[in-house]
């Protein structure tokens, strides 16, 4: 597959974590693959699923698999006995180089790794992870107050 087919691939957002961009101070975001079952890549054709309480996790500090946790994805519907596990941990598919950098800033730093968002990039779905630090509650206010300048600014600027 040539990159250009890469750049050209369509995004189709599913669902996005927007209350992440507000709780945590975002200092890098990846794009990785995630594993799913055929009822799971259905679920989430229809839009149904759940970014709250979602983080991501390396379970083995010597091995560099990340897998997602507390991320739901309902049943589906028109699935038979085979159908998946609502908030079973998922793996997510990464470059061992960027497994390793992204295991050691988590360990040493104390940062978390969390989803931003999920999409399907032509037939495949793709998650957006970022790698954040938790904010205080004064950095949340101080955002507010600059976000509501900002609009005000600009509302008078179109007057």
């Amino acid at each position: 597959m040539n990159t250009i087919e890469l750049k050209d691939r369509k995004k189709k957002v599913i669902a996005s974590n927007r209350k992440a961009r507000h709780d945590f101070e975002i200092i890098q975001t990846i794009e990785s693959g995630i594993v799913l079952q055929g009822t799971e890549v259905k679920s989430l054709r229809a839009g149904k699923c759940s970014f709250q309480d979602a983080y991501a996790a390396f379970p083995d500090k010597n091995n560099y698999e990340l897998f997602l946790y507390n991320f739901h994805i309902s049943q589906y519907e028109h699935g038979n006995r085979n159908n998946h596990e609502p908030k079973r941990p998922r793996k997510l598919l990464l470059n061992k180089r960027e497994a390793i950098k992204l295991c050691s800033s988590v360990q040493e730093k104390g940062l978390t790794l969390i989803p931003l968002s999920i999409y399907f990039s032509g037939p495949f779905v793709k998650l957006e992870l970022a790698l954040v630090r938790a904010k205080k509650k004064f950095d949340k206010r101080e955002d507010l107050k600059k976000r509501e300048a900002t609009r005000e600014i600009n509302k008078k600027l179109r007057i």
